[in-house]
């Protein structure tokens, strides 16, 4: 018998209404909610369309303790409208002098769902990342033990290696040996950019998969300098060449359960974006099951939406799937030019562009 985890689905049949699309309620495999004002308002418009989310502990400071990331995992229920149902899967961020003790009762008690690799200084608040890691090797060895998963911001950071090709020498130089010497351990490789992690992945055993946003579906490295500098589409790791997103738009079509939907929405304020050192981040949440609708439809896979954004992620990490609905109309909407929040301003992804896929939430919304 085939293990389902290998298997690359077939496509199921397609809905009678093509223009009505009905989805098991997806999950958020990958999101930033941030603190603050911000999270009160990126929370919800996560929590509007996602059951659940893997939630970046990337704070200042960083979420290291059980302690810090039950306050966190608090603060964003609190934050969310009354009625809102919603599930914040807590993540720690490993540092160089991280504790696995205290990663292992996190894990044990529920707290924390999976750990977070950010290479030290590799994107946003990630100074007290890892510096090498060869450093967590004590860590990787519990995390191998007790089956906690381990999500990759898969880059180097190296100034003399290029930009573009930081996420390729990642994959060769810092995750093979990973897998190599921990083969049993679990591993997500996150918002991945390129061909070569594609590869990576199908070629890699069950206990690999990746998430693929929204974003690196639509744009290539081009947007960023369409006519001028746009800040809006910078986002770390940043967008590649044509070919690597066409690649990405295969994986994520293709029906194999080892790629599946984490948006990386990452807001920040319309300000900082446009600023003379501007931040990194593309903010998907508002518009994302959407824009995704509208990539799989270009490729003629809508039928295979409902595995890559409902189905392969929580049978990666071992979880239920959910029981609830949603609904994807097809009707058009323009995606506003600017979204404001207690005083912020944040630029949604695919901003004054046209959507063909409008998503009704539970109130018919």
């Amino acid at each position: 018998m085939t293990d389902q985890s290998t298997t690359v689905l077939p496509p199921r049949a397609a809905a009678e209404d093509s223009d009505v699309l009905s989805l098991r309620r997806p999950d958020d495999w990958h999101v930033h909610l941030r603190d603050g004002a911000m999270l009160t308002f990126a929370a919800d418009w996560t929590a509007r369309q996602f059951a659940r989310a893997i939630v970046m502990p990337n704070l200042v400071p960083p979420i290291t303790t059980v302690a810090a990331c039950e306050a966190y995992r608090d603060r964003i229920l609190a934050a969310l409208p009354a009625g809102r149902a919603f599930t914040p899967l807590m993540t720690a961020y490993l540092t160089d002098q991280i504790d696995p003790d205290e990663l292992e009762r996190g894990f044990r008690k529920g707290v924390f769902t999976a750990c977070k690799l950010y290479p030290a200084n590799a994107t946003t608040n990630s100074s007290a990342g890892v510096t090498d890691v060869r450093k967590i090797w004590k860590v990787l060895e519990r995390l191998e033990a007790v089956g906690m998963p381990l999500l990759v911001h898969g880059e180097v950071v190296s100034h003399d290696i290029d930009i573009f090709d930081r996420e390729a020498v990642f994959l060769e130089t810092v995750l093979g040996p990973v897998l190599r010497d921990f083969p049993a351990l679990k591993v997500v490789l996150e918002h991945i950019t390129t061909e070569d992690s594609v590869r990576f992945v199908e070629d890699a055993g069950d206990n690999l998969a990746a998430t693929i946003t929204a974003h690196h579906l639509r744009i290539d490295r081009n947007a960023m300098f369409a006519g001028g500098l746009r800040p809006h589409a910078y986002c770390l790791p940043v967008a590649k060449r044509r070919h690597h997103r066409q690649a990405l738009r295969k994986a994520a079509v293709s029906g194999n359960p080892r790629f599946f939907l984490g948006t990386d929405s990452a807001p920040h304020t319309k300000q900082d974006k446009e600023s003379a050192c501007g931040c990194a981040g593309i903010f998907s949440a508002p518009k994302a099951l959407e824009s995704y609708a509208q990539t799989f439809e270009e490729e003629g896979a809508l039928d295979r939406l409902e595995g890559f954004a409902s189905e392969f992620g929580p049978r990666f990490y071992g979880l239920p799937l959910n029981e609830g609905k949603v609904t994807l109309r097809r009707v058009s909407q323009a995606v506003p030019a600017i979204m404001e929040h207690d005083g912020l301003q944040i630029v949604p992804f695919q901003a004054e562009e046209e959507l063909a896929w409008t998503f009704q939430d539970e109130t018919g919304t």
